[in-house]
């Protein structure tokens, strides 16, 4: 698994992932979400320079232009719903990509120790495609593996790329581990070190499902 981490460099993006780690800003749930959609939008474009493309002609007011265009089929695929601000950032680039939703949660036993459940997921065939499966943050990484277990159920991608714009080094790790495939890309723009007994990722942000949609019961 290829690991590439935006924060290695200077750029607005270090703007954006400090506001939504910053404690005040977050409080304006809107501005949390907009400035994810803005992560994934950044994430798109660093990813698209990685794709395949294809000459076309297409004709303007006074001629012809020879241009290259995107020649992957792609999937965007999230997990709801942390997930959906930054899938949105996505969308924004790869705008005639068919898209995929996955629900997981953790439930929880004793001891802090908990299951993950995937419950729903809705996905087009994933076969001979690039697959684009984000989430905003990555914690132990077990609801991912999962998630993208299920997902090339659908069909083997000719590449995936993960997008997790707050992960933790465990988490990074276990995807090593678990996905070591040379046709995965891992994608990311801060490692925290420090995971809480009911892994948490600290710093971290907090709980981006609350943050960008309000508290949950």
């Amino acid at each position: 698994m290829t690991i590439i981490n935006l924060n290695d460099g200077n750029s607005v993006l270090n703007q954006f992932v400090a506001e939504i780690r910053d404690k005040d800003i977050q409080k304006n749930h809107m501005r949390f979400r907009r400035n994810l959609e803005r992560i994934g939008e950044i994430f798109a474009y660093e990813i698209s320079r990685r794709l395949n493309y294809k000459t076309a002609e297409v004709t303007t007011p006074l001629g012809i232009s020879e241009c290259r265009l995107l020649a992957d089929d792609i999937v965007l695929a999230t997990i709801l719903r942390a997930g959906l601000p930054l899938h949105n950032g996505l969308l924004n680039y790869f705008d005639k990509a068919q898209n995929a939703f996955i629900a997981a949660y953790r439930k929880y036993g004793k001891d802090n120790k908990f299951d993950i459940k995937l419950e729903y997921i809705t996905s087009p065939s994933t076969e001979g495609k690039v697959l684009i499966l984000a989430d905003t943050m990555l914690a132990t990484g077990a609801s991912l593996v999962l998630a993208y277990e299920r997902l090339i159920e659908k069909g083997e991608p000719i590449h995936t790329h993960i997008v997790c714009p707050i992960a933790c080094s465990s988490g990074v790790e276990y995807l090593s581990k678990t996905l070591p495939h040379k046709n995965v890309t891992f994608w990311t723009c801060a490692v925290d070190e420090e995971l809480t007994n009911k892994s948490y990722i600290v710093p971290g942000l907090g709980d981006a499902g609350d943050l960008a949609f309000g508290d949950k019961l």
